[in-house]
């Protein structure tokens, strides 16, 4: 974990946190108190994909009354479906479920861009509740708060404009692998912060989340994959050897897919990520590579000695060179990525300088973006939230922070690339046992983490932006 915050952003995250925690309690309460375990509860509806032409929208279905341990309730295997439309009182369009189950995910396919639709998700006759997220004044469900106050909606959505142009190639960014953890959201120093373990006889979450972010990836149509640092929790070189394994999976390391490391993939030598991912001629472990016009450099944001806890850094030789990339040709279309944000803004958890770049090297980043009109994206993991974030200084570059793939929500952000711009689309693993783990791991930092991690809106989770990409060939 990070070094200790400041006594201001722990007042200001105590403030935000504590009615919250006492409304949690409160409500275990009421759920061990109900007498009807045999009734329906609908819960955790969100809105989680939005593109121009599709919406994917889950939620979970449990048995009031029930406690799986960590104050959720037990599983109600049900029918699910969406009924949608144009006019919140005409809502003459269904999509449903193939089979019954407590982990609901309906896809709405056929949307027309920039139409404003109204759903409610119903199984067996039960309205589905957002995900609360009060604490950040957010909004799970739609593009505007039409619905909210009611029990179960309609909620309402509109659809974005397509990316300018003809599309290129699509480009899945994940992080946070974690393979080898055992528990989810253990805090050093914070004890009575519980963490979350995996059911007795299930396969470890962060195998399970990390083949299904592979599988969806592909489904989805991503022709690269970049993987933004701590593929392994703590840098042995099994977990690394089976990261490769997985992500083998998706095709060629170093064609396919790019890998940078995290500060949880250190070791006192590096041996283990530079055995498991090699550089093309034994050098450091970043890199610039032409993806038939695509520039993808890959920063390793953790060349330094620590325990992983303070600010990541780049080192001296590292920003020179990435400097000098970018000088050499600064109307390249070009994504970056790597594992610390540049800048964290609006976390509900206190802010602390180990959750990003060192700050003077983050301004120099900037800076070398600033005068590189072809860098469009910047891809950070590390915080384990998705979150938008135009840079200020350099606005024609956007740094997407793409939450963990080891737990809730558990999936990837597909990138995908037009002549005239460009859609950023966040979308859940699809396999059931994924969904079973991300619904379970929703309860990591007292039921809090939704409020962090998926996005306080669905922009910070899909969004389109307009940026000449033409010098892009596409990939052959």
């Amino acid at each position: 974990m990070s070094a200790f915050p400041g006594p201001c952003e722990v007042l200001r995250s105590g403030a935000r946190l504590a009615p919250a925690l006492l409304r949690s309690a409160s409500a275990a309460v009421q759920r061990a108190r109900s007498p009807h375990p045999d009734d329906l509860i609908a819960v955790n509806l969100e809105l989680v994909t939005l593109t121009e032409d599709r919406a994917v929208i889950t939620w979970y279905t449990g048995i009031p009354g029930t406690d799986d341990g960590l104050g959720h309730p037990l599983p109600a295997l049900t029918e699910g479906e969406i009924v949608y439309g144009t006019h919140p009182s005409r809502l003459n369009r269904t999509a449903s479920e193939d089979r019954p189950t407590a982990h609901h995910q309906v896809e709405l396919t056929d949307l027309e861009p920039g139409q404003t639709y109204y759903y409610q998700a119903r199984s067996r006759g039960t309205a589905a509740t957002p995900t609360p997220l009060h604490l950040v004044r957010g909004n799970a469900v739609g593009t505007s708060t039409f619905g909210f106050g009611s029990s179960g909606g309609p909620y309402c959505f509109t659809t974005p404009q397509p990316p300018p142009g003809r599309h290129l190639l699509s480009v899945a960014l994940c992080n946070d692998l974690h393979l080898g953890e055992t528990t989810a959201g253990l805090v050093g120093g914070f004890p009575l912060l519980r963490g979350v373990p995996q059911q007795p006889g299930r396969a470890p979450y962060p195998e399970l989340m990390s083949r299904a972010l592979v599988e969806e990836a592909r489904r989805r149509g991503a022709d690269v994959l970049l993987a933004g640092g701590d593929i392994s929790a703590g840098g042995g070189a099994h977990d690394l050897g089976e990261a490769r394994r997985i992500l083998d999976g998706f095709g060629a390391h170093g064609e396919d897919y790019f890998v940078v490391r995290g500060n949880h993939d250190r070791s006192r030598d590096n041996a283990g990520f530079q055995t498991a991912f090699p550089a093309d001629d034994g050098g450091p472990g970043y890199f610039a590579r032409d993806l038939g016009g695509l520039r993808v450099i890959g920063l390793d944001t953790y060349v330094k000695t620590g325990n992983g806890a303070d600010a990541g850094g780049l080192g001296p030789e590292q920003l020179a060179w990435f400097q000098a990339r970018l000088r050499e040709a600064p109307d390249q279309p070009t994504l970056v990525f790597g594992h610390h944000p540049l800048t964290v803004r609006d976390s509900v958890f206190p802010v602390t300088r180990g959750q990003q770049l060192d700050r003077r090297q983050a301004r120099a980043v900037v800076d070398a973006y600033a005068s590189a009109p072809g860098v469009f994206l910047h891809h950070a993991g590390h915080t384990h939230r998705n979150k938008r974030t135009v840079l200020s200084r350099a606005p024609h570059v956007t740094q997407q922070e793409v939450a963990a793939a080891k737990e809730y929500p558990g999936g990837f952000t597909l990138v995908r690339v037009h002549t005239g711009g460009y859609a950023l689309n966040h979308y859940k693993a699809g396999d059931l046992a994924a969904r079973q783990w991300s619904e379970r791991s929703r309860r990591v930092a007292a039921g809090l983490w939704p409020h962090h991690a998926l996005g306080r809106s669905v922009t910070d989770r899909n969004s389109m932006t307009a940026h000449d990409l033409s010098g892009i060939t596409g990939r052959a």
